[in-house]
């Protein structure tokens, strides 16, 4: 999601002030990124290795859609309402919603091997690096590139949608593809989005806007992820 808040103050002339604020904004961005990240991992490892929440879950099997629905809510509330609550409930939530997802992604620790995991996790760590340093640092307008990658996302989901029906290993190879080369792009547009408004985010909008900006990321990192781990995840049996 990118509803970022409306900003209208003009650019600072100080162009030294103007680099001192984004940097600012964008090191909160990144820092409230990494946390998030970290809570769903914590969140998910104890999970996997808890009997029970294992047997909780295995007696109450509809309880993960409830936890998917959950996130949907949260992150449509969190980009959606970020104009109308304090930057305190903006964090609160977002870490909310890291931990909702921690009890999404858990099972993965049952499939895949935790060496496998964490191999995905820095293949990840580096592709989203890279990506986000270029979307920080070109000059190039990435306009076009969110409204193609929105279309093409969209495409994404309804093909998974559809392949769920298909049950086609050639078609989930083609969606897993598509999936890395969509959030490769969404990673870097989605840094120049959030750089473009630190620039004209007056100061006490700043915190709000990291923690939009954090969950865009947050977001962009766990598909990237989940995606690579398609092909570089080796199964536990």
């Amino acid at each position: 999601m990118n509803n970022y808040p409306p900003y209208y103050q003009q650019p600072d002339t100080d162009s030294r002030a103007l680099d001192t604020r984004v940097s600012a904004v964008m090191k909160n961005v990144y820092l409230k990124m990494f946390f998030g990240l970290l809570v769903t991992a914590l969140v998910s490892m104890w999970c996997a290795s808890s009997q029970a929440v294992l047997s909780f879950y295995a007696a109450h099997s509809g309880l993960i859609w409830g936890v998917f629905i959950a996130e949907i809510v949260l992150v449509f509330v969190i980009s959606g309402g970020i104009n109308r609550m304090s930057s305190s409930t903006a964090t609160l939530l977002f870490y909310l919603f890291a931990v909702v997802n921690g009890l999404a992604l858990f099972p993965i620790f049952l499939v895949y091997t935790h060496v496998s995991i964490a191999k995905t996790f820095f293949i990840t760590a580096g592709t989203f690096g890279a990506m986000t340093i270029y979307g920080y640092f070109t000059s190039q307008d990435l306009t076009k590139w969110g409204s193609f990658l929105f279309y093409a996302l969209i495409g994404l989901i309804i093909a998974s949608v559809v392949n769920i029906f298909t049950k086609s290993s050639t078609f989930d190879w083609i969606i897993s593809i598509a999936g890395v080369l969509i959030f490769v792009g969404l990673t870097a547009w989605d840094t120049q989005k959030i750089k473009q408004m630190a620039a004209m985010a007056p100061t006490e909008s700043a915190g709000k806007l990291a923690t939009v900006g954090a969950l865009s990321l947050y977001l962009d990192f766990i598909n990237l992820f989940l995606y690579l781990l398609r092909f570089f995840g080796s199964s536990r049996d």
